[in-house]
Order: C-alpha cells, then structure tokens, then sequence
C-alpha cells in the first residue's frame, strides 16, 4: 500500500464510552458529596449536565483526531500524518522497525479494533521511538504486523512453532506472590474510601473493634493479617487470569518472537530474535520455595512500561516449574541446556556474607528501635509489638542474608556471562559475552576495606546494566578481562604505568 488510509472512525465511539463510564464512576462520589449539603435533586442537575458535557467534548476531540489523522506504508517507509490547525508528519525505516505490538481492551474487542504500537528500538525519549496507529480493525492491524516485521529468513535458523502455552496449574503460585499482601491492603484501603463516601467510615472501624474487642491484640493482628492476605490472594487471582489467558510464547517464521495474552484486554508483544541478548530468570522467595520462576528476556530497544501502561513488555513466561523455565530460557536462545543452568558459578569472598549480616540486621533493628521509641514516647501497645516483632524477625533476617550469601555467584559458559544475587528475588541472568559494550567498576568505602567491588557489564540490552555484586578485587578484574577479552586492558595498562609512575 502507498496510498494514505484513516485509522478506523468507530473510536469515536470507543471514546465516547469511555468518558461515560469514567464519568459515571467519578459522578456517583460527587453526587453524594454533594447531597451531603444540598438535595439530591439539585446534586444531580449540577453532576448530570458537566457529565454530559464533559463526554461530547471528548468525542468531538476525538472525532476531530480521526479527520486529521492519515497513515501509509511505503516500500521504505511508515508515515503518518496529523493536519488539522498544526501539520505535523512522522516517519519511521522501514527498516529501523523493531517492535510491532497489539494491544485491544474491551471495547475494542467489542468494535473488533486493535491499537498498533510500532517501536525503532530507540531510547523512549526519543522523537522517532514510537509510532501509533490507534485504532484499526483487528484485520487490519494484524495483517501491518505481519508486514512490517517481514524479514529474510537466516539459512540456519531454530524451526517455527509453539514454545510454551498457559498452563493452569502455575495459578498456584500466585498466593505466594508480593502481590497477594499488596492487593489485600488495597482492598482494605478501598472499603475505608467507600465507607467515608457515605459517612461510615467511623462505623467501619467501630465494626472492627466490636469484631476483636474479646482477643488478645496479638491474636487480632494476626486473625487481621490473615483476613488482608485471603483478600489479596483473591485479587492476585483474578488479575493472573486477566493477565495471562490464553497465553502463548511462539516462534514466528523471519525469526521473530509473539507472546499473546489477555482476557479483557489481550495483548499481542512481538520481539526479533536478533535483538535477543540474554535473559534472566527470575524467583521471587514465594515463587522460589515452591520450586517457580519466570522468564524475561533481555533484548535491545525493547519498550519500557510506562505510568499508563502496566504490560511487562519483557516477560516471556510467567510464574512456571523452574525446570520450564529453564526449558523455556534454553529454546529461546537456540541452546541445549540453558545458560542459567550450564555455567558453574564461583562463590564469593566470606566478606560478602559479613555485608548482607550488617545490612539485614541493621534494616531489623532500625525497624525495632523505631517501634520502641514510639512506645516509650506514646503507648505501651508498640513496645508490645516491638517484642513480639523482634522474636520471628530477628533469625530471619540472618536467613535471609545468609541465603542471599549463598546465592551470590559468577561463571562464563559458551557465549554467555552468568551471575546471579538476592535472596527476596534471586535473579539468575545469562547476557551474551558480545553484548557487553563496556565495564563499571563500583567500590564503596566499606568495600575498598573488605577487598570487594561491584562489576556491572554495561549492555545496550534490558535496563542498561547487569552487575555481580560484591565480587573479590582480583577475581573482578579477572572475570571482567576474561569475559570480554580486551575490553579492560588498555585501562589495566593504563593504570599499572600511573602506579609506576608515582613509586
């Protein structure tokens, strides 16, 4: 095609849909803050109209949008146009395209839409990272798709086809996720927001103190923490099925990797495999006690999520069985066994372990010093807490950093640099030695007296920047030469002949 084309005219609709149902939301909260000081009827005639008001503007907007909104592909180019009181135009390279995803929420899905989100790979600041095209049919949006990231097949390439479908066993992760706890304070949060919306928000708290008046305070908070983590896990839940339905990781022909998911709003995230660098699977502690991980991958230019779109555009595989996602990291790379569990890791100095005693402990004991001193100052009830706090937590952080310890490693396998850390998240990332474009060398005052340092192998992949953490002065040096040979040897000669120099 070469000709100009509209983007489909039914988002008007899509819109005006939209700010309905935002306006309803933010209208009944209104109209019972208003009513709380004039009739019900007044509220309404004040509420109703900016409503309606507020919808046909944005539709208009939007309508105006879709007049002045023209696209085309050409054989070396995608353009698209804006001409309405300002002319502006953009254009993207054909071959400078990296990334074509799909994303349809419910009303989309209703319209039978799609919004096309075409991404160069360049950094999200920049003017020519992006290019959107909202909406087009569904048709129409996967036929672009499939089009702009045609390319020449390699003569030796891994074959076509599924690599991974969703599962419905892995849901039995999701409980012991950070989420659970996270989404259950958010509902208790929400049902206090509700409660003030109709003045009762007094009521719910007295309800609550009748409910545990007879218990022991202690029993309270823990029949309370229980109450939060059954509604979070509830919540986690269901966002796990929003999220992941239907999911599928797939190999497409012209070396291109698709992941499709989504209930309500599906999601379609496409990523060349030639810009693969790596990847790193990782275990949160819940995830990693009940024997789970995930996989991202790290590629170059791949789009970053922002505030208004929370899809993890880098996520491969979801929570699975660790030997999945190994499987998983090893088909991706086109290798027999994957990096992450083919390389040998070194462990590092003893020193390292005194460091994550020092910080887990200190991070405890500031916790409980603040809790005492609040109960010295203002109720016995803290000091209470801070005692009964001190006893669960006080061995786990030595767990915890002990584990963290044990965790710490390094090792070169084939093409790749592993190194792995954490004890909350262990993260375990396989980067491909060719992809490290320079070294950043860290060392803290505290580790300048222990002989550790922090290497970072600087990349143009996944968020800039992989480190091993707390690595012996000479070891880090030497893995960092050996890793990528030369990259670090006119420094290492550059700084022996100042040494010189100065004796």
């Amino acid at each position: 095609m070469s000709e100009w084309l509209t983007l489909d005219r039914r988002t008007v609709r899509v819109t005006a849909l939209t700010f309905a149902g935002l306006a309803v939301a933010s209208g009944i909260p209104a109209v019972l803050a208003l009513a709380d000081g004039l009739s019900l009827g007044i509220a309404l005639l004040i509420v109703v109209p900016s409503a309606l008001l507020v919808v046909g503007a944005t539709a208009l907007l939007d309508l105006l949008r879709w007049q002045a909104t023209r696209y085309r592909l050409t054989e070396q180019r995608l353009e698209k146009r804006f001409d309405l009181v300002l002319k502006t135009q953009k254009s993207l390279p054909r071959e400078r395209i990296r990334s074509v995803d799909l994303t349809a929420n419910p009303l989309h899905r209703l319209f039978g839409l799609a919004v096309l989100t075409i991404g160069t790979g360049q950094h999200e600041g920049s003017e020519n990272a992006r290019l959107k095209l909202d909406p087009l049919t569904r048709a129409d949006a996967e036929r672009l798709r499939v089009e702009l990231l045609h390319r020449e097949q390699p003569a030796e390439r891994p074959a076509d086809g599924s690599i991974a479908k969703l599962d419905w066993g892995w849901i039995r992760y999701v409980p012991a996720s950070f989420l659970a706890p996270t989404l259950g304070l958010a509902a208790v949060g929400a049902v206090f927001k509700v409660a003030d919306w109709f003045h009762a928000g007094g009521g719910v708290v007295h309800w609550a103190i009748g409910l545990f008046g007879e218990l022991p305070l202690v029993v309270s908070i823990l029949i309370l923490a229980v109450l939060i983590w059954v509604l979070g896990v509830i919540g986690a839940m269901g966002l796990f099925v929003e999220m992941w339905w239907d999911f599928r990781l797939e190999r497409e022909p012209g070396g291109t990797l698709r992941v499709h998911r989504g209930l309500f709003t599906t999601r379609s995230i496409s990523l060349e495999e030639k810009r693969l660098r790596g990847v790193e699977v990782v275990e949160p502690i819940g995830n990693r006690l009940s024997g789970a991980a995930r996989v991202d991958a790290i590629a170059t230019g791949m789009r970053k999520t922002d505030d208004n779109d929370k899809t993890d555009y880098h996520t491969l595989l979801p929570a699975a069985p660790l030997a999945l996602a190994n499987e998983v990291a090893a088909t991706v790379l086109d290798e027999p066994v994957s990096p992450t569990v083919s390389a040998r890791l070194t462990g590092h100095p003893e020193a390292a372990r005194g460091r994550r005693l020092r910080w887990w402990l200190g991070s405890v004991l500031v916790v409980l010093a603040t809790l005492t001193l609040l109960g010295v100052l203002l109720t016995d009830v803290l000091l209470i807490i801070a005692g009964a706090l001190a006893v669960p937590l006080i061995p786990l952080a030595v767990a915890l950093a002990l584990d963290a310890y044990r965790n710490l490693g390094h090792g070169l396998t084939g093409e790749y640099l592993v190194s792995r850390h954490g004890a909350m998240r262990r993260s375990t990332v396989a980067l491909q030695r060719t992809g490290v474009i320079g070294w950043t060398i860290k060392q803290s005052i505290f580790q300048r007296r222990k002989g550790l340092l922090t290497l970072e192998a600087t990349t143009a992949a996944g968020s800039g920047g992989y480190s091993v953490y707390d690595i012996g002065e000479p070891d880090g040096i030497a893995f960092a030469d050996q890793a990528v040979p030369d990259l670090l040897t006119q420094f290492l000669e550059t700084s022996a002949v100042t040494d010189r120099s100065r004796v």
